[in-house]
């Protein structure tokens, strides 16, 4: 959009779960219309978000592989840590935001961008630098409680989203307290989860669903599942609350 008084912006694209088809008309509308196509992945790998939106994209699209820097080596709590995804995420946000005073650039996200999404960070750094508008998603998590089959919440439950990322005691606590609950961001922390569920007495009415909506989806109660977990895994225990 270079013509007359046109100016470019900034659409972050809401993926949803994985399947392709959960995403809205509105993404595949902008999605398949773009020109600029930029999106996160780890060095090396193909991205999640670029294969969802495979067959979609021309091969005249130019497109922004945003590839995080190498920091496995680095424990997240270092300020090292902090300081090289903060330089990463500035850097890509001059980018994008120059890009932008003349063209339209579609960020892609998987799940939803304003629900733990990377997006987020970029969103923060482009505000007064681009017009930025974002498409909401299907969320991961609403992705794999329709893959159990039961519904995760009824009447008055209260729904908690927990990263398994926290500390065990707190993990333990929020556990207990919910009537419904999600948790996110498992990997090597499942073992952790696993004594945390058990303390709060959640443990046997949790379920873990690995790779929702996509190829390869498995659905367990977690207390029969493998120690090891794809990166796509949450966890769930269902509401059981009031019904008429």
């Amino acid at each position: 959009m270079t013509m007359g008084s046109h100016t470019g912006k900034v659409i972050c694209v809401g993926l949803g779960p994985g399947d392709p088809e959960l995403m809205s008309v509105r993404a595949d509308r902008v999605i398949r219309g773009s020109k600029h196509v930029a999106y996160f992945r780890k060095a090396g790998r193909a991205g999640q978000a670029r294969q969802i939106v495979n067959g979609m994209i021309g091969p005249d699209v130019a497109e922004y592989p945003m590839e995080y820097p190498v920091t496995t080596e680095i424990h997240f709590s270092d300020p090292e840590y902090n300081r090289q995804l903060a330089e990463f995420y500035e850097n890509w946000a001059k980018k994008i935001a120059v890009l932008a005073e003349t063209e339209t650039v579609v960020v892609l996200c998987e799940g939803d961008p304003f629900f733990y999404g990377s997006f987020m960070h970029l969103h923060s750094r482009l505000q007064g630098r681009a017009d930025v508008e974002v498409v909401p998603g299907i969320t991961g998590m609403s992705g794999c409680w329709t893959a159990t089959g039961i519904p995760i919440t009824w009447g008055d439950d209260v729904l908690t989203v927990l990263m398994a990322t926290l500390p065990e005691e707190v993990l333990a606590e929020r556990a207990r307290d919910a009537d419904a609950l999600v948790v996110m961001k498992i990997g090597r922390n499942l073992p952790k989860l696993r004594r945390a569920l058990a303390t709060a007495g959640r443990l046997g009415a949790a379920w873990i669903v690995e790779r929702g909506t996509m190829e390869g989806q498995r659905v367990q109660r977690l207390s029969e599942a493998e120690a090891v977990v794809p990166y796509f895994s949450i966890v769930l225990v269902h509401g059981q609350g009031r019904r008429p």
